[in-house]
């Protein structure tokens, strides 16, 4: 069965978010929720998540999981906001637990920082399955972006996050502390292997003003003219397109602050005796591009 796709965009980002549902049951998934923050201000809001409570609320949808699918580096992950709304479970994949442990080095959090995944309500393995409504649901596991990516295969739509952009703009960068060029391109190699009228759906799409965003593509397409991986392109090649690139990249203006929100699920750290919250940016431990 193939399930109905809407997808919500935070262009401050250039994030896609997604809701999918059973068009039997219209039971539905909530994936790569963004809570909104803005650096300049220090301030995080909620429309984007909003958007989303007013879609199902209109479709009358029942949402049965809340999906990351990996600790976002552009922005705060909604998860738990959704959660705690509409009563559904959170997820993301097991190997979370190892950034949890890169980043709480990174941020030299203390001892008492948990780094057991503890702060979603399940960890998915690569191969776990389960239901939402009558569309079955894979869980691939596809590092390289980061440790712990995963792609959800959801009857014929794939959310495939950080790893693939649209055709003509190629794949993701890998550049990122625990990310790998190498592990990507057998992630992407792993979800060209699906059949070819997967539709692939991205984590991230860079319009101009004015322009709606794209977001999808199907495994067909991606392999007739993705113009890091299409057929004919070897591994070789790729990782030299891909770390070439990556060089170019400046880090993501919002990467230091998210992080140390994302390893804890989409929480900000436990407020101080003022009773406000307080970031922590390490110093001098990355390079200015």
């Amino acid at each position: 069965m193939s399930p109905i796709v809407r997808a919500f965009f935070d262009r401050p980002t250039g994030s896609l978010q997604y809701v999918f549902h059973c068009p039997a049951t219209k039971k539905a998934a909530i994936v790569d929720p963004v809570w909104n923050f803005y650096p300049e201000a220090g301030a995080v809001t909620t429309e984007s998540a909003d958007e989303i409570l007013a879609y199902v609320e209109a479709e009358g949808l029942e949402v049965v999981w809340v999906l990351d699918t990996h600790p976002h580096a552009d922005h705060f992950s909604a998860a738990p906001y959704l959660s705690q709304k509409l009563g559904a479970p959170t997820a993301i994949g097991e190997k979370v637990t190892d950034v949890q442990k890169l980043w709480k080095g990174l941020y030299h959090l203390g001892d008492d920082f948990p780094t057991d995944g503890s702060q979603w309500d399940r960890l998915f393995a690569e191969g776990d399955e389960f239901m939402v409504g009558e569309i079955p649901v894979r869980v691939m596991f596809s590092p390289g972006h980061t440790l712990a990516s995963i792609t959800y295969v959801a009857g014929d739509a794939a959310f495939v996050h950080d790893t693939f952009m649209m055709p003509e703009s190629g794949t993701s960068r890998a550049d990122f502390p625990g990310g790998s060029t190498e592990d990507l391109w057998t992630s992407l190699r792993a979800i060209l292997d699906l059949p070819g009228d997967t539709r692939l759906y991205i984590g991230h799409d860079y319009p101009d003003e004015g322009q709606a965003p794209e977001y999808m593509a199907t495994v067909a397409e991606h392999r007739l003219r993705n113009r890091h991986v299409k057929d004919g392109i070897g591994k070789a090649e790729f990782i030299a397109i891909r770390d070439a690139r990556d060089a170019t990249l400046p880090l993501p203006t919002r990467m230091l602050a998210a992080l140390q929100v994302n390893i804890r699920g989409g929480r900000l750290p436990e407020a101080e005796a003022d009773g406000h919250s307080y970031l922590r940016i390490p110093v001098g431990k990355f390079e200015p591009r």
